[in-house]
């Protein structure tokens, strides 16, 4: 339970920054800008990190940075697939540029955010085991 609750947080976080710097930096005007709900933000990063903690920590064991890169990479891709498609499910037009470069940038978080919760994951069980 401790390695699921530390590795979802050290993926929320690294979650949080990554999106800072790729939706609140890089491409901020790509997307529109607007002022951003922060208090959303922070709730859906947890979410994510969470989710990429349950997955990787409870079901699947991952013990190390590289697995949980390739297996974020997996869950980046269908996360990013069903989060554009809903959200451009209430277009009458859907912009298939953004569409495409979202889930570019679902596949890079995924990857990292599933790389860090895999590192936290064996960092931590070595320490339980010594």
């Amino acid at each position: 339970m401790k390695n699921f609750v530390l590795a979802g947080i050290a993926g929320g976080i690294t979650d949080f920054l990554l999106g800072w710097v790729l939706y609140g930096i890089v491409f901020y005007d790509f997307f529109g800008g607007g002022e951003p709900n922060m208090a959303m933000i922070t709730g859906g990063c947890f979410s994510f990190g969470f989710l990429m903690s349950y997955i990787l920590v409870g079901l699947a064991g991952i013990t190390s940075f590289a697995k949980g890169a390739r297996a974020g990479v997996g869950i980046g891709i269908l996360t990013g697939l069903m989060s554009n498609f809903f959200m451009r499910g209430m277009e009458a037009e859907p912009n298939w540029q953004q569409f495409g470069v979202d889930l570019i940038i679902c596949v890079i978080i995924g990857a990292l955010v599933g790389g860090v919760v895999g590192a936290v994951n064996g960092k931590l069980s070595k320490t339980s085991e010594a």
